[in-house]
């Protein structure tokens, strides 16, 4: 009898961290590896932001909090979800989290029965269906066209629920397309969500501060507050404040399932990190001008690796609008041989033969539940990445 828990068998090892771990192997070898695998921002955190950590730690803030996290961050989140979004939480509807995936982990396994669906719009985060799998719930995944701009339709969303449903996970701006949803976009998604009143949103508004040319992404409750009192909104401060080291994550939703979530993590991980916590009120209170220097550097970031690899032969890229990736297709490449004679038949094959030919780590679309596709992170120097695109380049040139 194995020691190990049948559920265990029925999730996957995150494949970001997969492939991330393994660029790290080749590159402790002594290769040359570029890195486009992982979702974390090349930037240091904001120095004001380390300053409030090491004052809190010079206060002695170092003793255990509440669950849910300190009044002072609650607050703080609170009010930075009606800045930003005209959303209005009270500190009692807000729990801060290990980490905006425990906010997910924590809803999912207090909510989820055996057998309740939820639905995710695919490409999508590799660790929705895992956790909605664990928690004993069924992912029902909606395939998003490209054509479409790999966003769900009405029509599409309509179609998927049944009585089952208990979720609809909407991430905007997504990992891994870059896509994000305005008001417009989401208005039929909302006007279908009326219609079904017993299925609750989870929207995953981690990337909404990183939005270019102008772009405003939209989060239901503000687009519908009618929706408010079966909206999870979550947010954090890992990717716009360049801080996933500290694993702060948070979240606004009705009392009752932020008691729930805060009974699940009080028997779990309990109060996440006092230090981080005073380092989050500082990023979120402070000043918030290195957000918008930061967005402009991905955004020439973003238009660089774009221009370079739609010039490969055999890929197509699309502009995202957000987030820090790129979700080129390359099912023009599948079917032929690398320059080191490996066959390409799938997406997996693709990152695998360019990460040990050419030394650049990419994540394969199945990951995301898109397969044809590869995701590429631009959270990384630009010289980097000029040389990581000049690579991808020349490994497709040498297809045969």
């Amino acid at each position: 009898m194995s020691i190990v828990a049948d559920r265990m068998n029925r999730i996957s090892p995150s494949q970001t961290i997969v492939i991330s771990t393994r660029a790290r192997a080749l590159k402790a070898e002594g290769r040359n590896i570029i890195s486009l695998s992982a979702g974390e921002p090349d930037f240091r955190t904001p120095e004001n932001i380390s300053r409030a950590a090491a004052k809190a730690i010079e206060n002695g803030q170092t003793r255990y909090t509440d669950v849910a996290g300190t009044p002072e961050l609650r607050k703080a989140v609170a009010e930075r979800f009606k800045l930003d979004s005209g959303l209005d939480y009270t500190p009692e509807e807000i729990i801060v989290s290990t980490g905006g995936k425990q906010v997910i982990y924590n809803a999912m396994m207090s909510t989820l029965n055996p057998g309740d669906e939820a639905i995710i719009p695919a490409p999508c985060w590799v660790s929705y269906p895992d956790i909605v799998t664990l928690a004993e719930g069924k992912p029902v995944i909606v395939p998003c066209k490209r054509e479409n701009g790999f966003r769900i339709t009405a029509e599409q969303l309509e179609a998927a629920i049944t009585p089952r449903t208990k979720w609809f996970f909407l991430n905007s701006p997504c990992n891994p397309t870059g896509v994000a949803y305005s008001a417009e976009d989401l208005r039929p998604l909302c006007d279908v969500l009326l219609r079904h009143p017993h299925v609750w949103i989870f929207t995953d508004d981690i990337y909404a501060k990183l939005a270019y040319d102008g772009f405003r992404p939209a989060t239901f409750v503000e687009v519908e507050p009618l929706l408010r009192s079966r909206t999870v909104t979550m947010n954090g401060v890992s990717k716009a404040y360049a801080m996933t080291g500290w694993r702060i994550g948070f979240s606004g939703a009705p009392v009752e399932l932020t008691k729930a979530m805060n009974k699940l993590q009080g028997q779990s991980t309990s109060n996440t990190c006092s230090i981080a916590q005073a380092a989050a009120v500082e990023a979120l209170t402070g000043p918030q001008e290195f957000i918008q220097e930061m967005v402009a550097t991905y955004q020439g970031r973003r238009d660089m690796v774009v221009s370079m690899l739609n010039e490969a032969e055999g890929l197509e890229c699309d502009v995202p609008q957000g987030a820090f990736y790129v979700f080129p297709t390359v099912e023009k490449c599948l079917g032929k041989t690398s320059p080191g004679g490996k066959k390409l038949e799938t997406d997996e094959d693709f990152v695998t033969a360019l990460l040990e030919e050419e030394g650049v780590a990419a994540v394969h679309g199945s990951a995301f539940m898109f397969p044809g596709h590869i995701r590429i992170s631009y959270a990384t120097d630009t010289d980097s990445l000029r040389e990581a695109c000049a690579r991808i380049q020349r490994f497709c040139k040498g297809l045969l």
